[in-house]
């Protein structure tokens, strides 16, 4: 389990489009809220530099960090991440406090592995294709994994894995297959298939062997007709 993390906050009484876009330009702070666990909205803002150092890490969308804020900490994971269409930069960030007694559904990465030793790569000249990259999933906070793996080494050419074969943590969920008989909710999160092009490539080869192939039996036919005129003029 990784080391936790931690943010400095601080209660933001500036509310509104236009007072947060100051705040934002003239503190190069990030405003946030903070709801859920039946406890009053609370309206934060934070470094912007500490965000966009923290939020590098593959994990930090579906990790618990604890908020600190006038010295009390509190338990969060992220909800939504805001950012500005051209520049990427965050421009706001929804927490949602958590319970220990709560289930909590949050979306995990998916870690493909093995992906170099994959038979249907290695041996068949397939190609992986990864159709999900992380999944939603629902547990208590103490349960939540950092990330899914799935081994790809045995994986052959027309095999596949679906969200329902994915290895989970004991005490973690799918939400999304609880639908019972529903199969078109068990996605396909990767597969190995070989690609079109290939086949397009392996099929133009065969014909140009076929075209070829009748080419010189042709030719060897008009040989034989061109020696039997000759017999007969003779």
């Amino acid at each position: 389990m990784a080391e936790q993390l931690t943010l400095d906050v601080l209660p933001r009484d500036q509310i509104g489009s236009g007072r947060t876009g100051r705040l934002r330009r003239s503190e190069d702070v990030v405003p946030g809220v903070v709801y859920g666990a039946g406890v009053e909205n609370v309206n934060i803002s934070m470094s912007s530099r500490v965000l966009t150092k923290a939020i590098q890490s593959d994990n930090f969308l579906s990790q618990i960090i604890e908020l600190k804020m006038n010295g009390v900490g509190q338990q969060v994971v992220v909800r939504e991440v805001q950012r500005h269409p051209a520049t990427e930069r965050v421009t706001h960030i929804d927490f949602l406090r958590i319970r220990e007694d709560r289930a909590i559904q949050v979306s995990v990465p998916i870690r493909f592995e093995n992906e170099d030793n994959c038979i249907g790569v290695r041996q068949s000249g397939g190609t992986i294709t990864r159709n999900l990259i992380e999944v939603e999933v629902s547990c208590l906070p103490r349960d939540l994994p950092e990330s899914i793996g799935i081994d790809l080494s045995e994986l052959d050419v027309g095999d596949s894995v679906h969200l329902s074969e994915l290895p989970l943590p004991e005490g973690v969920e799918i939400p999304s297959l609880d639908q019972a008989g529903d199969r078109s909710r068990d996605l396909p999160v990767v597969s190995v298939a070989i690609l079109r092009s290939t086949i397009d490539e392996e099929e133009e080869a065969i014909d140009e062997e076929l075209v070829e192939g009748l080419a010189e039996d042709a030719g060897g036919d008009e040989t034989v007709a061109d020696d039997s005129e000759q017999t007969t003029e003779e």
